[in-house]
């Protein structure tokens, strides 16, 4: 071990320490893997074979990541890189552990408590995850599925296109939905046979309904960066235009920053009164009549880094939900060390204003009304703004991202 001497003490070198943190972590692991693998107490009179085979499962799909990536760390400590270089990649590594552990501990919860997960662990496999730049996920309802069907006749590839959208570009666009109030229903069933026919929902363990948004929000990203190790994660409503390349690109400018929340960001009216919309039961926690909210992301479209969707996941057990789901979200990074990003493109108007964007070479990420919190009539308008406001359909496979 080097010791530096500084003003008659001596101090431990950096990347020394670095180590000893490492180090510090993977024991950590050790202890925390171990508290997994012990049963509850209801869990005791199940066979032994049972309890083996859930071992096993949670060994097999996630010990070969654990030590993939703490091999990665090594190669990191072992490089002859400067120390700003260090702990940048140091804290990315750590990043992708926290994922990984949470990954592993909802399989864990889903095993004992004898639950689905929101998508079967097939689409976890035991090798190192592959590495997907963005993940849309398109909001919508059991009631939608015309605004659902516009939006594939529009911006969202289908078939094997989108197929190898994910291949080749890393980009994952799924209509996200969880259950009906009575599971198996008819909602659900309906929603099945539409996905039998077009592969692109990604179903959550979460009861639908309007009230339930921030919970909707919350358990997507949790589920999504379990599902995919992405770059940023996107939540988008279903009655919006999005051209997919300049999302991209636009992403692509904070893809070394770890921890960003990328919107039109607002700061609007806490209303008290109730019966109207968006009422907040909480308006207390904000001051007196008048106040606003503090600045956050609107909920048409916004964008958050992967490390954000990893502190989501880790932490949704305690996350707190206000009335209206973009607030909620802005909530849980608001004492955080989170750059927000002001991007006005993912909030354009429909035509004229985003055509006249377009024409002056700035295309527009997102376009919508904002007196309709969405295209106004979306699935007679939507074919109209993409035509007018949409990106040429090859600049998705030319864009480097």
């Amino acid at each position: 071990m080097s010791w530096k001497s500084r003003g008659g003490e001596k101090t431990v070198s950096r990347r020394w320490t670095l180590l000893l943190c490492v180090g510090s972590f993977f024991t950590g692991l050790v202890f925390t893997n171990r508290m997994w693998l012990v049963p509850d107490a209801k869990d005791i009179i199940r066979t032994s074979k049972s309890k083996e085979h859930r071992k096993e499962v949670i060994t097999e799909r996630y010990y070969p990541k654990l030590m993939d990536q703490k091999e990665e760390a090594r190669k990191i400590l072992g490089e002859n890189s400067t120390t700003d270089e260090d702990l940048q990649l140091l804290n990315k590594t750590i990043s992708n552990l926290e994922m990984e552990l949470a990954a592993a501990r909802m399989a864990q919860e889903s095993l004992l408590k004898r639950s689905p997960l929101a998508e079967e662990p097939k689409a976890i496999n035991t090798s190192r995850r592959h590495k997907y730049f963005m993940v849309i996920g398109i909001n919508t309802a059991f009631n939608s599925r015309k605004r659902r069907d516009s939006v594939r006749a529009t911006w969202m590839p289908q078939g094997e296109k989108r197929k190898k959208l994910e291949e080749e570009k890393g980009i994952v666009i799924r209509f996200v939905i969880g259950h009906g109030a009575t599971s198996g229903g008819i909602l659900d069933r309906t929603i099945e046979a539409e996905d039998r026919k077009h592969g692109d929902f990604l179903r959550l363990n979460h009861v639908e309904g309007y009230l339930e948004l921030s919970a909707k929000t919350r358990t997507y990203f949790a589920t999504a960066v379990s599902l995919w190790d992405a770059n940023f994660y996107i939540k988008v409503d279903d009655d919006v235009h999005v051209n997919i390349a300049t999302l991209g690109t636009t992403l692509a400018r904070y893809r070394l920053k770890p921890r960003v929340y990328i919107g039109c960001m607002k700061c609007g009216p806490v209303l008290a009164r109730k019966g109207v919309k968006y009422h907040e039961p909480e308006h207390w926690k904000f001051g007196g009549v008048g106040n606003k909210y503090f600045r956050h992301a609107t909920g048409q479209l916004y964008a958050i880094s992967n490390e954000l969707a990893t502190y989501i996941s880790i932490n949704q057990h305690i996350l707190h939900k206000y009335a209206n789901e973009d607030v909620s979200l802005g909530s849980w990074f608001i004492g955080l060390d989170v750059e927000h990003i002001d991007d006005r493109k993912l909030c354009c108007g429909t035509p004229p204003d985003c055509e006249g964007k377009a024409r002056a070479g700035n295309t527009c990420v997102a376009s919508f009304d904002w007196n309709c919190s969405g295209i106004c009539d979306s699935v007679d308008r939507i074919k109209e703004v993409h035509r007018r406001c949409g990106e040429n359909e090859s600049a998705i496979w030319n864009a480097v991202f």
